[in-house]
């Protein structure tokens, strides 16, 4: 299992824009992803899932990615991080 931590630091936070992107991305993976934000989780590749953890500017987010794809896709999330949000 890979994780790694991201500080959100887009002015709107994880919201619909971003929030579907992130979800597209996560589906071209082949590992189980989960973002864990303020205690509550949810699966990166449902979208109201992610919305519903109502991730604001500043806020730290950490995902868990496992499977067997599980670098690749860590590598793919992080940067889609770094480019979105």
């Amino acid at each position: 299992m890979k994780t790694f931590e991201y500080i959100v630091t887009d002015n709107e936070g994880l919201h619909a824009r971003p929030a579907g992107l992130l979800t597209q991305a996560a589906k071209n993976c082949t590992s189980k992803i989960s973002l864990t934000a303020d205690g509550k989780s949810a699966d990166v590749k449902r979208l109201f899932a992610i919305m519903s953890l109502g991730v604001k500017k500043g806020d730290k987010i950490v995902f868990q990615i496992e499977g067997e794809g599980e670098e690749s896709d860590s590598k793919q999330i992080r940067g889609f991080c770094e480019k979105n949000l």
